[in-house]
């Protein structure tokens, strides 16, 4: 999977953190498992940083969204959320584009006219992989376990 260089984020007026951080894993094996993940999550659904962690069974939300921010614009990044149902933060009306454009269930306060000002609604569009689709990521995930972890 593709990936940026450690320290190039998603906007080129956001810095990017170093490589992701799972104690005893390498960062590269991280990231791409991450990326493998997002890359599945198909059109209008989502998943939040934590539930990668949890299908990865490796490391945490932060973990995943250091990862996820290494990702290359072939990357569904907006698929991705924090847990309540927001995107990522400072990004809300790029991913709100790519919303409305896939259909995603969204939640907007009632007399809201900010664009920003809403949430995906997590209930509807929480997706959650196939036999098929977790054979992929337990594939994706095997260099982790091959390191202990």
């Amino acid at each position: 999977m593709e990936r940026r260089a450690a320290g190039e984020g998603l906007g080129a007026d956001q810095p990017g953190p170093g490589p992701a951080v799972v104690p005893g894993a390498d960062p590269d094996d991280y990231c791409d498992a991450v990326l493998t993940v997002a890359a599945l999550i198909p059109a209008g659904k989502v998943l939040t940083y934590g539930d990668i962690a949890e299908l990865l069974d490796r490391g945490g939300p932060r973990q995943v969204g250091r990862a996820l921010s290494r990702s290359l614009p072939g990357v569904p990044w907006w698929r991705v959320l924090r847990a309540g149902g927001h995107p990522p933060r400072g990004l809300a009306l790029r991913a709100r584009a790519h919303y409305d454009a896939e259909g995603t269930p969204l939640s907007v306060p009632p007399g809201s006219t900010r664009p920003g000002e809403y949430r995906v609604d997590l209930r509807s569009a929480r997706w959650w992989p196939t036999a098929e689709e977790q054979a992929l990521l337990d594939d994706a995930g095997a260099p982790l376990r091959r390191a202990g972890l």
